[in-house]
């Protein structure tokens, strides 16, 4: 049986390469630019749900510092949190101080005090929300702060556009990963200014690239990408299974970096922001960021082996 673990071990080469600061000036991580300010930024990131979620919540949070830290070393940039994520934004604005990491990150936060319920934001608490991450993150300037799951849109959309234009916040967008709610995410994209959408997307997760990753180049908006392992989806599926040899072939040396290059090879994804509490992990991450990335047939290779697993 071949843990992730295993496969970062028999990848020991590769990883060992990416501590050596002279390696990493020699393999740049792939960026992408932001269409609406023209900032690049690193195709891979971090996420703060999940497995960093978990951790923020409990007494030691050394390797959340960790983490962030090795996000930072190794060429990495954004790191995506929301108030929503239990302490998860709290903790990393306080780790990243300690670290001096504060202004080295692009924050990218949500705002989402809309209920689940289908009622509505009172405009106070949002204006509240977002001052709490101001103070969270310890910024005068947040670089992306998104309507969490298309709630609300009049109210909290609303202040995100007065907070723009007042130069609080520098990008702004909606997010969403309820497939009841494509279409709707879809007629925003044709109507509003967004500089960001933030979506589900993974190997075996390809509905976005019908319709609203095309839309996003159309539109020139960025796209942030969640769940590209499809939360734990996808290790399930591997668990025990080997990577193919062919992997090799555009620069894969674990299934992190096979399912984060399948994602981060779409022309309209901007940043993939797997979530991870460990640093040995983060930094496989970001190896997806480097060298080749699958074309479409090799793209349709990937999709067919996984489907036979």
């Amino acid at each position: 049986m071949i843990t992730r673990r295993q496969s970062l071990q028999l990848a020991a080469g590769a990883v060992a390469a990416l501590s050596c600061p002279a390696a990493m000036a020699e393999s740049a991580l792939i960026t992408r630019a932001v269409p609406s300010s023209g900032e690049r930024l690193p195709v891979v990131g971090l996420g703060s749900s999940a497995s960093f979620r978990a951790l923020a919540g409990g007494d030691d949070v050394a390797a959340l510092g960790a983490v962030l830290k090795a996000l930072v070393e190794h060429g990495g940039k954004v790191f995506d949190t929301a108030p929503s994520y239990g302490d998860s934004e709290a903790v990393a604005g306080r780790l990243a101080a300690e670290l001096g990491l504060t202004e080295k990150l692009f924050w990218a936060t949500k705002l989402n005090v809309a209920g689940r319920d289908g009622s509505g934001a009172d405009p106070e608490l949002a204006q509240a929300q977002i001052e709490d991450s101001f103070a969270r993150v310890d910024r005068t300037t947040i670089d992306l702060v998104q309507v969490h799951n298309v709630a609300d849109i009049p109210v909290q959309l609303g202040l995100l556009k007065e907070l723009r234009q007042a130069g609080r916040i520098r990008h702004l967008g909606i997010t969403n990963t309820r497939s009841q709610l494509y279409d709707e995410l879809e007629k925003l994209m044709r109507r509003e200014r967004l500089d960001f959408i933030g979506i589900d997307y993974a190997i075996d997760n390809r509905k976005m690239a019908e319709r609203i990753l095309p839309l996003a180049i159309d539109r020139g908006i960025a796209v942030l990408v969640y769940a590209p392992f499809g939360r734990t989806r996808l290790w399930d599926r591997v668990r025990g299974k080997a990577l193919p040899d062919w992997a090799s072939e555009f620069g894969a040396n674990s299934w992190a970096q096979f399912f984060l290059k399948f994602v981060i090879a779409h022309p309209a994804v901007t940043v993939a922001t797997p979530a991870t509490s460990k640093a040995h992990h983060m930094m496989d991450n970001l190896g997806a960021a480097r060298g080749e990335l699958p074309d479409a047939a090799m793209q349709k290779r990937m999709i067919e082996y996984l489907a036979d697993l």
